[in-house]
This record gives C-alpha cells, structure tokens and sequence, in this order.
C-alpha cells in the first residue's frame, strides 16, 4: 500500500467517485456525494493505492488561517481495518503542520445515532481528536453534528503575533 498525494483535480474527482460510491451506508445522499466529489478540486488531498487500486482517500479544507478539516474521508469497504484510514490520516498530518496549519477539525454525526457512525467516532477518537462541539441542527435534527479538533503545532506565541 502507497500514500500519495494526488494533484490534478480530474484524478482526485475520479478517486472520490469510485470509493464513495462504494460507502453507500455514510454517502448515500447523492446530492452529498456528489457535492464532496466536486469539492476536492483545489484541495490537499491523499489518496492510497493497492497496486494501482485507489482504497481510500482523504482531503482536507481549509477553514481558517490556522485550521484545515478533515473534510471528507473513505476507505473501501474490502479495505476497512487494514490501518490505511490511519495512514491516510498521518501523512494528512504531517503535511498540515508542514504547510503550518496548527489545528485540525472533523466533523460527524453525534455517537449513539448511527451504529456506522459510532465507529466512525471512534475511529476519530482513537486518532487523538477531542470532542469541542455538538451542534444538534447543523445539519438536521436527526443528525447531530459532533466537531473533533486536534492541536497539531506551530501555534504562534503572543508575542510573534
């Protein structure tokens, strides 16, 4: 397995398409779907390859000066707890600080919703996010909208600001 990150938007749109089609169960909003397909022009976004078979991905969005989200992550299901969503997360990381964003956020539908979903905080806990907000109707109320960030560095000390 290979981490690369992809640069040309056709390719990154390609990637997105295959893997989220195949995560009905967290993408089966086609309008959503199609909304994160065409949102990761422009974005940092990694992708790992079994052989030439892309089997996950991430990108991640810039929010504000010094944070970038998590925007949208997926991993074939043949794939799934083979660590490639960690590997995928990692080198997100790194390349995050290295660009000097000092937090990253997630967001995802509060535990105890959804059983898809419980994993997925999970996932994101064990990942080292902490919980920082609930916002029961960002999204609708039938699926709260629970914010993880993560301090990864090069916060500025008050007085280099």
């Amino acid at each position: 397995m290979r981490i690369e990150e992809v640069h040309v938007n056709t390719e990154k749109q390609k990637i997105a398409r295959s893997i989220l089609e195949d995560l009905p169960e967290w993408f089966g909003i086609e309008e959503s779907r199609e909304a994160y397909i065409k949102d990761s022009e422009g974005k940092l976004f990694f992708a790992a390859f079994d052989n030439d078979l892309p089997a996950g991905f991430l990108y991640l969005n810039e929010t504000g000066r010094d944070t970038a989200e998590l925007y949208v992550m997926g991993v074939r299901k043949a794939y799934h707890r083979q660590g490639i969503g960690r590997a995928l997360f990692e080198t997100a990381k790194r390349t995050a600080c290295e660009k000097g964003y000092s937090f990253l956020q997630v967001k995802t539908v509060k535990m105890g919703c959804y059983e898809q979903y419980d994993d997925t905080n999970r996932f994101y806990q064990s990942l080292g996010f902490k919980e920082f907000e609930m916002i029961p109707d960002l999204w609708n109320v039938n699926n709260p909208c629970q914010i993880y960030v993560m301090y990864i560095g090069n916060a500025a000390a008050p007085d280099e600001e």
